[in-house]
Formats: structure tokens, C-alpha cells, sequence
């Protein structure tokens, strides 16, 4: 028997809080679940700052990985049970596809690096760039597992990531607006944050989910359950993914790393700050083994260092990551957007250096977006319900819940803050208290903060 078809002589399976156990039952899943490059998932969490404030939101790619791994076997099983193909082009399941959807269910987050979205905006990498490359580059574990399948499988894995792969069937599993890694991230990200609002009926959903010759469609029986998905991504969004504290941690995290690049930048680092392994990166001229040495517990420890920095203002980030003390933030509409040079005015007046305390973020998402572009970089295709006759009816136009959110995008922009602007505490210069006072007067005649956030 040759690799690609080898079974474990007994399944191997993990305990998990969401889907009870994972079968492990190839042994190239086995094998790249013990790569190095897949071990290093269990450093990175998945939700990042959000575990500042949902506090079991612990859980780390790794785990989410395994995930979106199960989801996808099962997909695989129903299909092949139900819908296999019979002749070539029918539509139907073809389960010599099965390995590539497994291997790349389970790697397809493996490029992310340590609190990924804002180390991406600071040293422009590219998480998904940076998955292909490890699927393809022979310096990796996971490169060399996948090529005793064939010189061709890392690449053919690589193309599902990258949504390329010709069988659009094996692309949607992954990647679609309701996918493998969507519903495992929904339900694993509500269970570790306590929130009940994302769990939606999983079972439910596989079982309407059948193959047809462009993708993947889901039976008109099953509607209702794929609502009620749509709307538990939506309350996701809304109630975790765009919390206002969790957004102020990550501006605190990417004025840090920015404050150090600066500092490295400017000359104006000395030996004791010198984070060696960010170093690549400082200098733009990092490879794949630098990308690999970094997670979570790496930056953590150069933060921990930099609380101690001669530099007050990087001194002073890291304090306010590392000890949770958030930034103060105000919604920002066409109407009050005028008013922000005043408010930066007030709070570079008493000190503050408005370049690192203070910034505008924008969080939107498109709960379900019914018009397929296929002209954009990564184009999400339709959720398609299926008669019985086989005819296909996109969501939106059969579900009035679905169409009255469909193309409407939801989120805010926020203007973030010093806490000290409200609060300046009894050791605030007394020169500046009328500063304090006509800034909290500000915010309030303007009704900028809602009184229970933050």
C-alpha cells in the first residue's frame, strides 16, 4: 500500500470540547499533526488580544486547525456515503479528492504568525503567502511529508489555500461563506468566549450539504439552519470579533511594534531592547526559518523586556499590553468625525504623543454578501439551496431574514484615546485640569461614548 492510501492500524483520535473526539485515521494526517511547523499552532492563540477579554478565549490555532480538519472529514464521509459520483462530470463526490481536502483543512492556517493580523500590518507579511510557502518549500517537515505522497501534492494542497485548485467542491469546503473553517472557528470561538449567540445547529448543515458540479450546495430542507448560521456570524462580529476593548488592545499592540521598529529604525535602540529574533523583519529581509522562530511566547518576552526601556513611550506600551489597560474609544460617524482634530489638539497638549496614543480603526464585515465577483482577489461564491429536482436557488432570494442583511455591511470606526483624558488621576498636573475637564465635556455634549462601554 503506498503512503497516500495508508491507514492507521487503529484510529488515532483527539478529545475535543467541540466535536468530542477528532478521528485521525490517515497516517499523513498523523504525520503532519507532528511536523514542527504544526506543533508551533499550539503557541499562537486564535482569537489573540480577545483573550483580554473574553477570559477562556485561550485556545490556539492549533486546536482550531484540528478543527476545520474534522469538520472537513466528516463533509467527506457524508458525501461519499450519499453522493458519490457515478459517472465522470455528474457532480457527484469523487473520494480520490478526500486527502487533498483533509491535508489542506488541516494546514490551512499554519503561516500565521504570533498575534497575526497586526504583525501583518506592521511588517507587511502575508499569512496565506506565507501557508503556501510552507507547504512547498523543502526546507519544511510538512513539505517533506506531503511529497511521499507525490512531487506534485504540496503544490496541489498549496492551490486549494489559495482557492486555484480545479475542483471547486474541495475549494468550498474550505473556503466559502460557510465553510469548514468558519463553523469550527463560530462554535470553537463561542464556546472558549462563553457567548452562546454563535453556536448554530452543525449537524444540521452537514447533513443538508451535498456535492454538485460547481461546488457545494445545501438541500431547501435546511434553510433554516443555514440562517440561523448567518445570523450566529453576524452576532460573532458584533458581540467578539469587533469588541471595542479587544480593538484598543491591538491598537496597543501595533503602536508597540511600531514604537520598536521606529526605535531600531532611528538608532536610537540599545543592546538590552535589541529583540534578535525580530531583528529580520526590523530590516525587511526576513526568510521562512525567521518566520517559523517567532509565536506568541516570543513577542510576550521582548515585551516583558521593554517595560523596563529607557524609552517612556515603548515603556509605556508595554505596560498597557501587558497589564491590560486598554485605551479609552468613541464611535466616530459623518457627523463627529470633524471634531477629532480638536480632541487630538487637547490630548497632545497635555503630553500625550498623538502618534502612539491615540488612533482611528474601522471594523466592518459583509454578514452575507449574495453578489459573486469573480474579478476581486479572493471572490466568495453564493450560498446556494438546492430543490429537490435539482434546481438551485441562491439564499438570499428564498430567505427574507437572509435578504434583509445581505450586501449590508455592519461595524464601526472608532477614534481610541487615553483612559487619562477622563480619568486623570490625583497625581495629573494641576495645570492641566481644565484640559481634562473641557475634554470630558467634549465627549459628553457630543454623546461620543456610550456610559456602559469599555
Amino acid at each position: 500500500m503506498n503512503y497516500a492510501q495508508a491507514r492507521l492500524p487503529r484510529e488515532k483520535v483527539f478529545r475535543d470540547p467541540v466535536h468530542n473526539y477528532i478521528y485521525v485515521q490517515h497516517q499523513i494526517i498523523l504525520d503532519l499533526i507532528n511536523t514542527r511547523e504544526f506543533q508551533r499552532l499550539r503557541r499562537i492563540k486564535q482569537l489573540g488580544t480577545a483573550s483580554l477579554i473574553f477570559h477562556g478565549a485561550e485556545h490556539s490555532r492549533f486546536t482550531h486547525s484540528l478543527g476545520v480538519y474534522e469538520i472537513t472529514r466528516q463533509i467527506c464521509d457524508n458525501f461519499q456515503r450519499n453522493y458519490p459520483t457515478k459517472v465522470p462530470g455528474d457532480g457527484g463526490w469523487d473520494d480520490h479528492e478526500r486527502l487533498t481536502a483533509l491535508c489542506a483543512a488541516l494546514l490551512h492556517d499554519i503561516g500565521h504568525g504570533p498575534y497575526s493580523h497586526t504583525f501583518e500590518h506592521i511588517f507587511h507579511t502575508d499569512h496565506e503567502a506565507i501557508t503556501a510557502e510552507i507547504l512547498t518549500s523543502p526546507e519544511t517537515e510538512v513539505n517533506q511529508v506531503l511529497r511521499r505522497v507525490s512531487a506534485t501534492f504540496p503544490a496541489e494542497v498549496a492551490s486549494v489555500i489559495q482557492k486555484t485548485y480545479p475542483n471547486p467542491q474541495v475549494v468550498q469546503m474550505i473556503s466559502s461563506q460557510i465553510d469548514a473553517d468558519r463553523m469550527d472557528y463560530l462554535l470553537r470561538d463561542a464556546y472558549y468566549t462563553g457567548t452562546q449567540y454563535g453556536t448554530f445547529d452543525l449537524t444540521r448543515i452537514l447533513r443538508v450539504m451535498r456535492p454538485y458540479k460547481d461546488g457545494i450546495a445545501f438541500a431547501m430542507n435546511g434553510m433554516h439552519a443555514v440562517e440561523d448560521y448567518i445570523v450566529s456570524r453576524f452576532q460573532m462580529y458584533q458581540q467578539v470579533y469587533f469588541h471595542p476593548v479587544s480593538r484598543s488592545m491591538e491598537v496597543i499592540l501595533d503602536h508597540l511594534l511600531g514604537r520598536a521598529n521606529e526605535l531600531y529604525q532611528t538608532g536610537q535602540s540599545d543592546e538590552s531592547f535589541i529583540p534578535h529574533l525580530l531583528l529580520p523583519f526590523f530590516n525587511h529581509e526576513f526568510n521562512l526559518q525567521d518566520y517559523l522562530n517567532l509565536d506568541d511566547g516570543v513577542l510576550t518576552t521582548y515585551f516583558i523586556h521593554w517595560r523596563q526601556s529607557p524609552d517612556d513611550i515603548l515603556a509605556d506600551m508595554a505596560h498597557r499590553f501587558l497589564d491590560r489597560k486598554p485605551l479609552k474609544s468613541a464611535v466616530v460617524t459623518e457627523d463627529t468625525a470633524a471634531l477629532l482634530p480638536r480632541l487630538q489638539d487637547m490630548i497632545r497638549s497635555v503630553g500625550f504623543n498623538t502618534d502612539y496614543y491615540t488612533a482611528t480603526d474601522n471594523s466592518y464585515d459583509l454578514p452575507y454578501d449574495d453578489a459573486y465577483d469573480p474579478k476581486v482577489t479572493h471572490p466568495l461564491t453564493q450560498i446556494e439551496l438546492q430543490e429537490p429536482d435539482g434546481t438551485l436557488q441562491e439564499l438570499s432570494t428564498v430567505s427574507d431574514l437572509v435578504n434583509a442583511i445581505r450586501g449590508k455591511f455592519t461595524g464601526d470606526q472608532r477614534f481610541f484615546f487615553p483612559k487619562e483624558m477622563l480619568n486623570p488621576g490625583d497625581d495629573a498636573p494641576e495645570i492641566f485640569q481644565p484640559i481634562y475637564d473641557d475634554f470630558g465635556r467634549y465627549i459628553q455634549n457630543n454623546q461620543l461614548i456610550h456610559p456602559k462601554e469599555n
